[in-house]
């Protein structure tokens, strides 16, 4: 049994409470750098007195958003004597656009904290030693296996300083992204494009070459049906050594842009490009560079997902959705493990992570 099970285990109390702090955290968005973060605030007799979530960046955390729904004290401090908090993530330490959540908790009187999952931050983690070198009892793991789940791709990204990559392309049955004249509009329907835009809607950054943006002009933004602008739009990143014309479309983008030549000293220096984005909380990534771009992210090991919109239509020919990998074998293929299956319209939409690797036998 894994640590976080057994921290399950002995305190069962706190689940219900921890399954609606969850259901909280969902209710916050995906972007903006920071996570999806529940709290519930719960007194003695075992009933929520207030709840709170993350709305977004540079608003109040879960637990402040919590204690502000409270009485407050004569001093105008919320007041939460006596009460315990179960938060989905370990309290933060560290002073960003808000001051710490451990301090705020402190300085409410709360008698408990229960939390999931430890912060992994640098700066931001170290709350629960705080609250416990203040005289407050605290309890981890609940429920940690379930709000992993939740939180799994910002973890990720924490935890190693990189965004989380989702290498996107759409493509006919026998892998082609355009016909031997140039031309894809369109080689999936109108339901795969709407999903494209959606999955633009929750992403940070959308990362594409200079070679798609010199060829297609494209627009890059995330737009609803009706083609309105969804609320958020992610940042366009194009990477290459060519500047991007003064009248292209990325020029006119909502969110600005961001051009990797001027960002670091190798504009084709991916590493250098990634950690650069982690730097400004640009946590997920969504790769739509063309097959030369998908190509580099995958054969470098920093895909983490794939989505894929597979048309059905044939058209032979060499313009391959994905190029060179440099993979000399099958057996060096790199397998991929499903994780969903969706037909939309005509097309089928799959998404897919890398398959852990399987050891072989020596001679």
């Amino acid at each position: 049994m894994t640590d976080a099970a057994l921290a399950t285990s002995r305190h069962p109390e706190w689940e219900p409470f921890m399954r609606r702090a969850l259901e909280l955290a969902a209710q916050g968005p995906v972007t903006g750098g920071n996570p999806q973060v529940g709290c519930v605030l719960v007194n003695a007799a075992g009933e929520i007195v207030a709840e709170g979530w993350h709305h977004g960046a540079g608003t109040p955390h879960a637990e402040v958003d919590a204690l502000s729904k409270l009485p407050t004290t004569t001093d105008g401090r919320p007041d939460a004597a006596g009460l315990t908090a179960v938060v989905t993530l370990e309290p933060c330490n560290h002073t960003g656009r808000t001051g710490p959540c451990s301090v705020a908790l402190l300085n409410a009187g709360v008698a408990r904290v229960v939390y999931a999952l430890s912060d992994p931050g640098k700066r931001s983690s170290g709350g629960a030693a705080h609250l416990r070198a203040g005289g407050v009892e605290v309890l981890d793991g609940v429920l940690a296996t379930e709000v992993e789940g939740l939180l799994h791709e910002w973890l990720t990204a924490v935890s190693r300083g990189r965004p989380w990559i989702t290498v996107k392309w759409a493509s006919t049955l026998d892998g082609r992204a355009a016909a031997s004249d140039g031309s894809s509009q369109w080689i999936t329907g109108t339901a795969s494009r709407q999903r494209v835009h959606e999955e633009r809607g929750a992403s940070d950054a959308i990362l594409v070459g200079t070679g798609t943006v010199l060829a297609d002009d494209p627009s890059l933004t995330a737009r609803g049906d009706a083609g309105e602008l969804l609320p958020h739009q992610p940042v366009p990143v194009v990477v290459g050594e060519r500047a991007v014309p003064d009248d292209a479309a990325l020029r006119r983008h909502p969110a600005g842009l961001i051009e990797a030549r001027e960002l670091v000293e190798n504009p084709r220096d991916l590493a250098a490009i990634l950690a650069e984005l982690d730097a400004r909380a640009l946590r997920r990534v969504y790769v739509e560079g063309g097959p030369g771009l998908a190509s580099a992210i995958i054969a470098a090991g920093f895909a983490d997902e794939f989505s894929i919109y597979l048309a059905p239509a044939l058209l032979g020919g060499d313009r391959l959705a994905i190029g060179e990998l440099g993979i000399p074998t099958i057996g060096q293929a790199l397998r991929l493990r499903l994780t969903a299956v969706e037909q939309l319209g005509d097309d089928l939409h799959l998404r897919a992570i890398p398959a852990p690797a399987i050891p072989t036998k020596e001679n």
